[in-house]
């Protein structure tokens, strides 16, 4: 069963190169607006570019309160070298009775490419399964997404499906791939280097 105390106690987690500490309206809403304006970042999340700063503190306000209900948890990512907040992860959608839940994340574009999203992923799933108990995780993922899709592969994500039209965004019915990663499968020895 899922463990509870990470919902009375955030869990700060640490790898190689960053820091992941829990989301911050008052820190993080300048990150998250340049997440959720940006047209590479976007191009595929199927949600409505952010009009405001306003809006994006609304937006980790919201995560925020999810977390207090149980609901979710969203973390900052932090590069150690600069200190600066530079993308988010999180598991979203929890199921305590069923020990699932779905994963989401993103980064800005000036460090893809590096091994960051991958050493991100390593690190908060390994949580995820060995402390938090979580037994299965799930990302649904446009499957034009190919950079997403392929992270998903490298880390042991399984392709389960592909769901026509079963998203309607701004006009338009959206295909998914719904791809999962069960903690009995999870090995992250198997990865290879986080630096790429």
């Amino acid at each position: 069963m899922i463990d509870k105390r990470y919902f009375t106690n955030f869990p700060k987690l640490e790898s190689t190169r960053l820091v992941y500490r829990q989301i911050n309206s008052l820190v993080d809403s300048q990150l998250i607006y340049k997440l959720r304006t940006d047209n590479q970042v976007m191009k595929y999340l199927d949600n409505f570019h952010h009009k405001s700063i306003q809006e994006s503190k609304e937006f980790i306000e919201k995560n925020l309160k999810c977390y207090l209900n149980l609901g979710c948890i969203t973390w900052a990512i932090i590069d150690k070298d600069t200190n600066q907040s530079i993308g988010d992860f999180s598991f979203f959608n929890i199921n305590e009775k069923h020990s699932r839940a779905e994963i989401g994340y993103s980064l800005l574009p000036g460090y893809w490419n590096k091994g960051i999203m991958t050493e991100s992923l390593t690190t908060l799933i390994n949580f995820g399964f060995n402390k938090f108990k979580i037994n299965r995780l799930e990302a649904d993922v446009n499957p034009l997404n190919i950079n997403s899709i392929l992270l998903l592969k490298k880390i042991g994500f399984i392709k389960e499906g592909y769901f026509k039209e079963n998203y309607y965004f701004n006009g338009n019915y959206i295909d998914s791939e719904i791809y999962s990663l069960l903690g009995s499968n999870f090995n992250p020895i198997t990865i290879g280097s986080t630096k790429k």
